[in-house]
């Protein structure tokens, strides 16, 4: 069994969630906000809820907004579109949501000041992440210690690397491409669908990759 000469350092991390002062009764309110807000409360609304969205239409807060409390399918496909694992940047997430918001103001003007059933209140997400005394040095490793990982701590390593490392992976993969040396391996958990699969069954998918190579 391979070993490597660096481990991988799991760590837990938790989201606390804080309601912001923004909040918006029409779409053109919700636009302007988009453009200003932190990016955390972007990552908020957008890779955050996508754990809790994942049995209703659309995975993102944006989406359920314009469909429930603006009646706007229209817009509610155009955001409910936009797909997360295109991005591996908050900026460029803001750029494309700010900008799919006023092309369709552009076609619909007669939207932008209809208010809502309700409102849009902005929240962001604060990261808490604590290192934790483990460590895996092989595959098996890993993977009796991702069987134990929260699903907060599975979001964070597997879902929201993307934004830390700038890259369309996740640390699992950047650690067993880098140590291990299991490209195939690494590429196969990349290909893992974390958009419409939920955390638990992200987390099953990973385990049964992990089978035919932890005794490599």
């Amino acid at each position: 069994m391979k070993r490597a000469n660096r481990p991988f350092e799991f760590v837990a991390a938790s989201y606390l969630t804080r309601i912001r002062a923004e909040r918006a009764w029409t779409l053109g309110e919700l636009g302007g906000h988009l453009r200003v807000i932190p990016e955390n409360s972007i990552f908020f609304h957008t890779f955050q809820s996508l754990e809790s969205h994942h049995y209703t239409a659309f995975s993102n807060d944006f989406a359920q907004w314009a469909t429930a409390a603006c009646n706007e399918a229209v817009l509610a496909e155009e955001f409910g579109a936009i797909d997360l694992r295109d991005f591996v940047s908050l900026a460029d997430l803001r750029q494309v949501l700010a900008d799919t918001m006023e092309n369709f103001l552009k076609k619909y003007p007669q939207s932008a000041d209809r208010p809502a059933f309700e409102p849009f209140y902005f929240s962001e997400a604060i990261e808490v992440a604590v290192p934790l005394q483990a460590e895996a040095f092989t595959l098996a490793e890993l993977s009796d210690g991702i069987a134990g990982l929260s699903l907060q701590t599975l979001h964070y390593h597997f879902i929201n690397s993307r934004l830390r490392l700038h890259l369309k992976t996740n640390d699992f993969s950047n650690w067993i491409e880098d140590t291990l040396g299991f490209t195939e391996l690494a590429e196969r958990l990349d290909r893992i669908d974390f958009y419409t699969n939920t955390l638990d069954g992200v987390r099953k998918e990973i385990l049964r990759t992990f089978k035919p190579w932890v005794q490599r």
